[in-house]
Parts: structure tokens; C-alpha cells; sequence
């Protein structure tokens, strides 16, 4: 811990006219107030606030941000308030103090808590003075530092994942990298242990390894460049362990696919030295394509300057190189906190356009979602902020649509929504979220949710949900399917069929009830024979013409040789009366296409032969596309079509909703294409039916 003096030189040696007597004053005072308080480490609490206070010297910062930095828990954590803080050190600290409590207590609500408001609280005490932002980061990255002696690891989890979701952006929107990368390494350690000492022991692996070889390709770098005219300086270094995490995770690849581990960047004297070396490196060695940004012609938005691109090294090895001034790494590392040093005596300008816009809006606006829907301020990298029309905060993923947040609020609301608002807007639920958006759901308690959502909502919550409900949906459809294909089983049957026939039916099935044995008849699970024997055993023994060819039928093919194996084609299903061919391939049955088939105008070069259909062949299986309207009972209607005309349904797939329609992929085991053809036109004749057509 610095001691009082040590703080005091540190502030003396960037700023030789700072308040001395004012240093002293709030380092006593933040001691006297915190007195025997203590930390999760044992150490006095008062610690805390001077190495806050000593991290604001590491950034220059003037004289009333480290009293801030001193005195920021005391109104929080002590008996004090703002009037002692004014009355001890005057308004522009009391006012800074103030500044960084709102933060800490907003910071403490229950998400489900953080209304517009009090989002609106924060903005404005960021926007007001953005060194209580800089002491809140500083704030948050000493507490990440000694995380660790927190016993509960459910508190450690929801610390780290908040600096990970809000104070790591946070850092990076101001441009403040260096404390970005050491809150995403702690937070990463505390959410993935096992990929961080993963990472970490590889790492460890590629230095012992390492025969000097970050030092030789820093040194060949910077010969290229001398010899080129340049001075420069050229450092190298390993990725940060989180970026590394972040790029397998992003690329679904393993460590040792990683190729480009280590970085390096060249300090150059001007920026026209910049372009210039960018020259000599990319003449010097290849480049790789789509890997050069410049950040100097056109800076991030926080403010962000350099050259960025990657090169071929030797042994293909790739690196990444970083060029910029000296000045630009300066505020590259720390941002807006190099804006505030001492010197500048007045707020940055240029690179912090956004903060002036948004206290501009922040002062005009007379509301929160007011102030919301006017600011798109990419405040949180992966965050966004949406609102409910009651004024509810809920915080989601970037690119959430309506659907998403329609979840967040309620799996009810989620499972009923067919439309949305977005600021009073009709919008499609696919639209994905901006920051502030007010978001208004349409519902309906007859709606279900649909399996295309899944290929636009990203959060986990909406996603399985959405599973949930359509397995549901799709296995009542099943059901409703079986029951009418039993409905017509049971006529069939020498004897009526009653509860205690049917109860004895799905108890010799070993199944568990009835919507168990009307799915499985739905999803072609159990054969009719099967049923009709569980509803009056031995009544299949003597089964007429018309059971057999539907429970016995045979294929047989001419043109084969004796004893060869054969399968009909899944791809265009031929069946008896259409004309076919077969394909040979070696050590295989021979594949039965029909002969339009586009797999056999692809293999003219194969070994083919002409084949036909032997005498009383039947019970092939034909597939339909149907497209029906979506509607209660059109899925029962066309169960009732196949029934009617003897067709026995092996496979049943949904493979489109859009809109007023679903369509289907229907499996049928049929007599012939005479008999597929009644089917056809019973169907396209139905009101239940837009479509059918054979595949």
C-alpha cells in the first residue's frame, strides 16, 4: 500500500502546483472514516482507496481525481455524506464522490431493478465528468486484483461476469486498453478456470520452448526498417490469453490451430514514418490479405490510432504487427484518462465527440426512453439495452431480436407473441435490437412459437424454449395424425373397439398411455398389423388382399443377376409403374433410380442397367411434398385422405412455415403409381391442401 507521502511525491513529479495540504487532508480523512474496517484479504479497507488513488497517478490525473479516488467509498461505506465531503474539500470533489456512489449503488441493484432511470442516473454521472468514470475503472480493476481472497465463488462469478459484460467495454469505449486486457484476464480466470490454466500452460509450454525466437523476429523487423532509414522501436509479446480464448471460441478451433500467438509493435518517430515502415514490412515479407486496418486515417470511435496487419514469417508462421507514434501508443493504452492529465486543464476534444453528444442529449431530453431512443452509443461492446413500454430495463445480447426480448421478460409472453413495436413501430420479429429501444410485444393466446425463429434469436433462454414448445406442437400434430390413421385401423378389426380394448391394446404395446400410442402410430412407429393384434389378438391370421399388399407387400426386379441385392433409391423413390434403372457400385446392392432421376443423368459413366418391376409388385414408398394451410385440423384432414384411400404413412417431416403456410414431407407406402396418383388428386382437391406434388 503507498504510504501518504509516496502518494503525494507521485502527484508532485507530473504536477509540481498540486495541493499538497489537499492530498494530505483526504488521505487522513478516508483512514479516519474507514478506521478498523476490513477487506476480504485481512488488509485495513482504507487500502483500497489509495491504490485507486495510486492507479489515478499512473495516469496523470489532476489533483481533485485523486482526492476522488481517496474519498469515493466514504459516502458509501461510512457514516459520511456529500455535505461533509463539500464542506472538508469543496464542490468540484463533493460533486466527483457523488458521482462515483450513483455508480456503486446503481451497480448494486438486482438487474430486474435497473428501470430507465436509473440507466439514465448512470449516464449522466458518466457524462457530467468523465473522471468518475476513469476512478469507477479504477475502482473496479483494483477489486478484480483481489478477487480471489472472496471465499464465496458464486460472488466471485457475478463480479467477474459484470466486469466482463459492462466495466471491460466500458474501458475499451473510452479507449482505455490496458485496463480492458487485465479485467478480461481476471474475469477470465474466475468464468473459465479450465480454459484459462489451459492457455496458461500452453503458453507456458511456448516459452520454454522458445530459444529466443519473439527476440529474433523483433530484431529482424527492426533491421528491415534501419535499413530502410527508420528509427523505431520494435517490442514483442504473446496475445493476451482472453483474446486467444475468444478467437478458438469464435473460430471452433483448437490451441494449436492458432497460428498467429505472438504480436509485435513497431513505435515510429511521425505518422508519415508509420505508412513508410508499412511499406518496407509488406515489401519485406508477404501479407495477408484481408488482415490490414488503418486505424490511423480512420480512428475508432474512442479514439483509437495505429496500423494493423499480419505477416507470412519464416516457416509460415504468422505475426501480427501493430504500427503507430509514440503519442498514439500513449493514448492507444489509456485513452480518455491521457486526455486529463494535468496539462490539458479543459475536456478532450475530437476523439470524444460521443460525450459531448450525449450530454447534449442527456440535458434535452425530458425523459429516459426519450433520452434512449435518441442515443445509439455502443456504450457496451456485446451488450444492448431495451425497454419495456412501462419504462422496464433489460439488458441482452447485440443482434437480440423482439422474440429474444420477448422471452426475457416471460417464457409466456415468448411462447405468445405473433408481432412487435419497436418505438411504436410495426416490425418484423426478426428485426434485431438497437441500443434504447422501446420494444412493445403483440400476443395472442392461440399462437405457438415457430421452429424458423431459431435461425434468427440468439439468446440461450429463447432458443430453448422455442425447442421446447415446437417438440410440443410437433408431437401433438404426430398424435392427432395417429388418432385418425386409428380411427381407420379400428374398422378393420372383427369387434368394436372400446376403452378396455384400447387400454389392453397399449398395455400389450408396452406403452405408457394413449397419446403415447397414437404418436407412435403418427410416426409410422407401429405397422396396423401390430395395432389390429393388440386390439383383438389373432385377428390378422387370415387378413384379406387388400391388408395384405399393405402389410406384406413385395418388390421384386427384373433384370438382375440371380441372387443380387437391390434398394430402392431414397432419392426419387421409385415405385411400382414408373420406370427405372439400377446403378452398380462395387461391393453394393444395386441402387433402384427411377429413370428421370437426376443421380442417374449425373452417372451416365456408371455401370447401369435397364430393370423393370416384377408380376404383383407393391408396397413401395413414395414421398409428397404437401404445403398446407395453417390451420387447426388441416393436418387431421389430410390424415384422413390417406386413410380413405388405403395409404399407409412411414414418415412424416415439417419442413416449412412461412407465413398462412406449413409444409410437409409425407412418406407414403403405396400400391403403384395409379394408387399415388388417386392420392395426389384427392389431396389437391381438398380445402385443407394449397399444394401436393410428388418429389
Amino acid at each position: 500500500m503507498l504510504r501518504q507521502y509516496e502518494l503525494v511525491e507521485r502527484v508532485k513529479e507530473y504536477d509540481p502546483d498540486a495541493d499538497e495540504a489537499l492530498l494530505n487532508r483526504a488521505y487522513v480523512y478516508t483512514v479516519q472514516k474507514h478506521g478498523t474496517q476490513k477487506r476480504a484479504s485481512g488488509d485495513p479497507y482504507f487500502s483500497h482507496p489509495v491504490e485507486v488513488a495510486g492507479l489515478m497517478t499512473d495516469l496523470k490525473l489532476d489533483q481533485e481525481t485523486i482526492a476522488t479516488a481517496l474519498l469515493h467509498d466514504t459516502v458509501e461505506d461510512t457514516l459520511t455524506t456529500i455535505e461533509d465531503i463539500e464542506r472538508n474539500f469543496g464542490t468540484d470533489i463533493a460533486r466527483l464522490v457523488d458521482g462515483v456512489t450513483k455508480l456503486s449503488k446503481i451497480e448494486q441493484m438486482p438487474e430486474d431493478d435497473r428501470a430507465a432511470e436509473n440507466l439514465r442516473k448512470f449516464l449522466l454521472a458518466m457524462s457530467e465528468d468523465i473522471r468518475v468514470l476513469l476512478v469507477k475503472l479504477g475502482d473496479r480493476l483494483h477489486n478484480m486484483r483481489t478477487l480471489h481472497f472472496i471465499k464465496s465463488p458464486e460472488k466471485r462469478q457475478r463480479i467477474a461476469r459484470e466486469t466482463m459484460e459492462i466495466y471491460a467495454p466500458l474501458a475499451e469505449r473510452v479507449g482505455m486498453y490496458e485496463y480492458m486486457r487485465e479485467m478480461q484476464l481476471l474475469a477470465f480466470e474466475q468464468l473459465e478456470p479450465e480454459g484459462y490454466r489451459t492457455i496458461g500452460q500452453r503458453l507456458d509450454q511456448i516459452r520454454q520452448q522458445d530459444t529466443g525466437q519473439v527476440d529474433a523476429i523483433a530484431l529482424a523487423i527492426k533491421q528491415a526498417l534501419a535499413e530502410a532509414g527508420l528509427k523505431v522501436e520494435v517490442s514483442g509479446r504473446e496475445k493476451h490469453p482472453y483474446s486467444i480464448w475468444r478467437k478458438m471460441a469464435e473460430r471452433h478451433v483448437t490451441f494449436d490451430q492458432i497460428t498467429d500467438i505472438m504480436a509485435f509493435r513497431v513505435i515510429c518517430e511521425n505518422e508519415g514514418d508509420c505508412y513508410r515502415a508499412l511499406g518496407v514490412l509488406h515489401t519485406t515479407w508477404q501479407f495477408l490479405p484481408g488482415r490490414f486496418k488503418d486505424y490511423i486515417s480512420t480512428p475508432k470511435t474512442n479514439g483509437y490510432r495505429s496500423l494493423h496487419t499480419a505477416l507470412m514469417y519464416e516457416n509460415s508462421m504468422r505475426v501480427e504487427v501493430q504500427i503507430r507514434t509514440r503519442d498514439m501508443h500513449r493514448l492507444n493504452e489509456f485513452g480518455l484518462a491521457a486526455h486529463w492529465a494535468y496539462k490539458q486543464g479543459s475536456r478532450p476534444d475530437g476523439q470524444v465527440g460521443w460525450l459531448r453528444d450525449l450530454i447534449e442529449i442527456v440535458d434535452h431530453s425530458h425523459d429516459a426512453e426519450e433520452l434512449l431512443e435518441h442515443t445509439r452509443m455502443a456504450i457496451y461492446q456485446d451488450r444492448i439495452f431495451a425497454f419495456t413500454p412501462k419504462g422496464s430495463l433489460f439488458q441482452l445480447p447485440k443482434g437480440s431480436t423482439p422474440v429474444d426480448f420477448a422471452f426475457a421478460v416471460h417464457t409466456d409472453l415468448g411462447l405468445q407473441t405473433v408481432g412487435a413495436k419497436i418505438n411504436g413501430r410495426h416490425v418484423p420479429l426478426r428485426s434485431q435490437l438497437a441500443n434504447g429501444d422501446v420494444v412493445e410485444i403483440v400476443k395472442s393466446a392461440e399462437a405457438d412459437p415457430q421452429l424458423a425463429w431459431l435461425s434468427f434469436v440468439v439468446t440461450g433462454k429463447a432458443r430453448a424454449a422455442i425447442r421446447r414448445a415446437v417438440r410440443a406442437k410437433e408431437r401433438a400434430e404426430v398424435a392427432e395424425l395417429g388418432q385418425k390413421l386409428f380411427d381407420e385401423i379400428a374398422t378393420r378389426v372383427p369387434a368394436k373397439v372400446g376403452k378396455k380394448a384400447l387400454r389392453a391394446a397399449v398395455k400389450r404395446l408396452g406403452l405408457g398411455d394413449e397419446e403415447e400410442l397414437m404418436h407412435a402410430i403418427g410416426s409410422a412407429k407401429l405397422s396396423d398389423a401390430a395395432v389390429m393384434e393388440a386390439l383383438v389378438p389373432g385377428c390378422t391370421a387370415g387378413m384379406g388382399p387388400e391388408e395384405d399388399w399393405k402389410e406384406r407387400g413385395t418388390i421384386s426386379i427384373r433384370g438382375l443377376s440371380p441372387g443380387a441385392g437391390f434398394q430402392l433409391a431414397e432419392c426419387c423413390h421409385p415405385v411400382p409403374g414408373d420406370r427405372i434403372v439400377g446403378l452398380r457400385k462395387p461391393g453394393e446392392p444395386v441402387e433402384v433410380h427411377a429413370i428421370d432421376c437426376i443421380t442417374v443423368a449425373n452417372a451416365m459413366d456408371a455401370d447401369w442397367r435397364d430393370l423393370s418391376w416384377g408380376q404383383r409388385s407393391s408396397g413401395a414408398v413414395g414421398r409428397l411434398r404437401v404445403t398446407l394451410y395453417d390451420r387447426p385440423g388441416t393436418l387431421a384432414e389430410t390424415a384422413g385422405i390417406f386413410a380413405r384411400n388405403l395409404a399407409n404413412v412411414q414418415g412424416l417431416q415439417q419442413t416449412h412455415h412461412d407465413g398462412p403456410f406449413t409444409t410437409y414431407e409425407i412418406d407414403l407406402e403405396v400400391q403403384d403409381v395409379p394408387h399415388l396418383t388417386r392420392i395426389l388428386s384427392a389431396l389437391r382437391a381438398s380445402d385443407a391442401v394449397s399444394g401436393a406434388e410428388r418429389v
